[in-house]
């Protein structure tokens, strides 16, 4: 294949949020990532003046950028539809539960518990911006 035949490589995930910080912490502890160099918390009492965030560790960079205003998602109706969502697994019955527990602590706020489903147990979350993402079993 030449050069100009080549595909684009999906390089980040972006997600717009009013309060990119507090966005960021949510994903950064639920998933165990950190902060691209740079984009780490400002010391105490110093202003952060961040409009966006990258955090590294996962299968590949989330980024966040800042936006005035952001109506949240109103999944499972279509009022304001959710455009995105991400999908995450862990491997069996009790991680799931144990990432449930984590998810709520942290601030995400359940939108559908499909637990009792035996081929695919898993649940719809919103998060702290209102943008839906699903914990499943795969």
């Amino acid at each position: 294949m030449s050069d100009h035949e080549s595909y684009p490589v999906l390089r980040t995930t972006v997600l717009d949020a009013t309060d990119i910080r507090g966005l960021a912490e949510f994903y950064r502890q639920l998933l165990g990532l950190r902060y691209r160099p740079g984009d780490e918390p400002p010391e105490p009492g110093e202003p952060d003046t961040s409009d966006w965030l990258v955090l590294r560790g996962g299968s590949f960079p989330l980024a966040f950028q800042q936006v005035d205003e952001l109506p949240a998602a109103t999944w499972p109706s279509n009022d304001v539809p959710q455009q995105l969502h991400l999908d995450m697994t862990v491997p069996d019955t009790a991680a799931l539960a144990h990432q449930h527990e984590r998810a709520l602590a942290l601030g995400a706020r359940v939108l559908l518990d499909h637990t009792d489903d035996p081929d695919e147990p898993l649940w719809v979350y919103a998060d702290p911006a209102g943008h839906p993402f699903c914990i499943f079993v795969g």
